[in-house]
């Protein structure tokens, strides 16, 4: 497929976007007579939300405007509807924008249903419904409450704790802070009001929460929240003031969860099977997760900061890992748990796809000799000690890498080995042109 990415629809905002918007509102209010469509803060969202609805309701749909939410929160409104669309680009620069669409169980469209989108959308079979069968839109202003109402239920018990927050001024600015305040926090507020000019990188990385941990260890709180734009994503700092990273959050949140069987992706450390869970691996992307999170499994999640917890919904979360992470932080140090789990050193990076193709990375990495290949998505090599992981990014033009092993030296050596390749293709594809 040309049109979705591993995480829905995703351009810079501009006419082009524009008229996807329309074709693919036209598209699925062909066969979805329902919708309810949410969006983030981004400067592009009420265009482009427009650009949909216009779709939907030229394709005679019933519209119902959700506003301001995270995905989260728009997913468990489109219970009570046919489907929901979410007008956002995630963790993407403010420039970006998108279509997250999903079902009324919460989770996303699948390959089927993408591939009937897309299929219509670059097609030219799209008409419009007669004019007498066009329907009025109207406003939807009860989800952020029933999302609230819905994540209190399963914390009843006030949570005294002192949290620092980290909207990014995303969606979740509108739900988190008075979520946590409801649950008995106190809220330290960095970035909790809506506004597309993100303060920084809303992908919450490390490198991105420097104001967070600052705040985390000068306040004495006991933990630091971070979300991405749309809120599917969730990540923390401890008591100690130190970033967790992504693999260690799904080792605490699937112990809590008393998980039996654990879903989570190639690119995940092979800690999680240190830990004694039976653990299913997919391709990297929340929407598989949540795909093999039908079949089986009790929990799913991605180091990047998705987190589903079938039994609220199979939409990634972000909001409920936030409230799950406080209960956990209310019986025990985040610190003390985070200790406990095993860690090997592991490297995330990424190389321009400019000039190459990810086709021609993955015939040279063979030559690393690894006892073992997937191609599940993109390129897994198993080594000894460590693995190897070479992939297109289903959102950005560029190749991701990842690297594990059980000592620092090994990981970057197969990090290097990969990049290395990577260049020795660019190299080639100079001298072809």
């Amino acid at each position: 497929m040309t049109l979705f990415g591993s995480s829905g629809i995703r351009r810079i905002a501009d006419r082009h976007l524009l008229e996807i918007a329309l074709r693919t509102g036209l598209a699925v209010g062909k066969t979805y007579r329902r919708v309810i469509v949410g969006s983030d803060t981004r400067t592009s969202g009420g265009a482009v939300k427009l650009a949909f609805a216009s779709g939907l309701l030229g394709a005679g749909a019933e519209y119902r405007d959700g506003g301001v939410t995270p995905t989260p929160t728009l997913a468990l409104a489109a219970g009570r509807f046919g489907a929901g669309a979410m007008i956002t680009a995630s963790h993407n620069p403010p420039q970006y924008n998108g279509i997250k669409l999903v079902n009324n169980d919460g989770s996303a469209f699948d390959g089927s249903q993408r591939e009937q989108v897309e299929t219509a959308v670059l097609g030219d079979s799209l008409s419009a419904a007669p004019w007498e069968e066009m329907r009025d839109s109207f406003i939807y202003d009860g989800a952020i409450e029933e999302h609230i109402q819905h994540i209190q239920k399963d914390f009843p018990r006030p949570l005294k704790l002192k949290v620092v927050l980290d909207c990014g001024c995303g969606a979740t600015s509108v739900i988190s802070p008075y979520l946590l305040r409801r649950l008995g926090c106190e809220v330290i507020a960095l970035n909790c009001y809506p506004s597309g000019f993100f303060p920084h990188d809303v992908e919450p990385l490390e490198a991105n929460l420097g104001d967070l941990i600052a705040a985390t260890r000068q306040s004495g709180a006991d933990l630091g929240i971070a979300h991405d734009g749309d809120g599917d994503r969730m990540m923390a700092v401890d008591d100690l003031g130190r970033f967790i990273p992504g693999d260690k959050l799904l080792g605490i949140f699937a112990q809590e969860m008393k998980a039996k069987e654990v879903v989570t992706t190639l690119d995940a450390s092979m800690a999680i099977e240190e830990l004694g869970f039976k653990v299913t691996r997919t391709r990297i992307g929340d929407i598989y997760v949540s795909e093999e999170l039908k079949k089986s499994g009790d929990f799913g999640g991605e180091p990047s900061g998705s987190w589903v917890f079938p039994k609220s919904s199979l939409c990634p979360d972000g909001v409920y890992a936030a409230a799950k992470l406080l209960a956990i932080a209310s019986q025990s140090k985040l610190s003390s748990l985070i200790d406990r789990i095993p860690h090997y050193p592991i490297i995330r990076g990424s190389a321009s796809n400019a000039g190459i193709t990810v086709a021609e990375v993955e015939k040279r990495l063979p030559a690393l000799k690894p006892l073992s290949v997937s191609n599940i998505d993109g390129i897994r090599l198993a080594f000894n000690d460590g693995w190897l992981l070479v992939r297109p990014s289903g959102t950005e033009p560029k190749i991701r890498l990842t690297a594990e092993a059980r000592s620092k030296e090994q990981a970057r050596k197969l990090y290097d080995a990969a990049l290395q390749i990577v260049e020795k293709c660019r190299s080639a594809s100079r001298e072809r042109s």
